[in-house]
């Protein structure tokens, strides 16, 4: 295991723009406000979504498109600069289906009905690197 403390620096409560893609609001509210590495988690409605799932034969995503309304029940996900400097939100979500039903996996693209988003951001910036032994991305420490 690897590890760094941080310290949190900001925290905000977004209202997520009805008929937005969630990655662009996270990330366009992250750059106009200098945002650099965040924790964040919300909740809400979405619609026309795709989930992937990291398959670890291969070293790469999945996708499965919904275009269907679903429920919110669970949003995770970090902000980290990309190679440009940028940006780019990572999310992973349990959403439900009007039947119950969950489903989950890493939000590839989503748009927002409705949503909140609680952003705890760090004083010092993050970087994702990808992990060479799994193939994934994440946080360099």
């Amino acid at each position: 295991m690897d590890y760094r403390e941080v310290s949190v620096d900001r925290e905000f409560l977004l209202t997520l723009s009805y008929g937005a893609d969630y990655h662009e609001e996270i990330e366009s509210f992250a750059a106009d406000r200098d945002v650099e590495a965040a924790r964040d988690g919300g909740t809400g409605a979405v619609e026309d979504v795709e989930l992937g799932i990291f398959d670890q034969d291969e070293f790469e995503y999945e996708t499965v498109a919904f275009e269907e309304p679903l429920e919110v029940v669970a949003c995770m996900g970090s902000v980290a600069l990309d190679e440009a400097g940028t940006p780019v939100a990572d999310a992973h979500v349990t959403l439900a289906r009007p039947s119950g039903q969950a489903i989950a996996g890493r939000l590839e693209r989503a748009t927002v009905f409705s949503g909140e988003c609680y952003l705890r951001t760090f004083a010092e910036s993050l970087d994702r690197e990808r992990d060479e032994t799994t193939g994934r991305d994440g946080w360099a420490v």
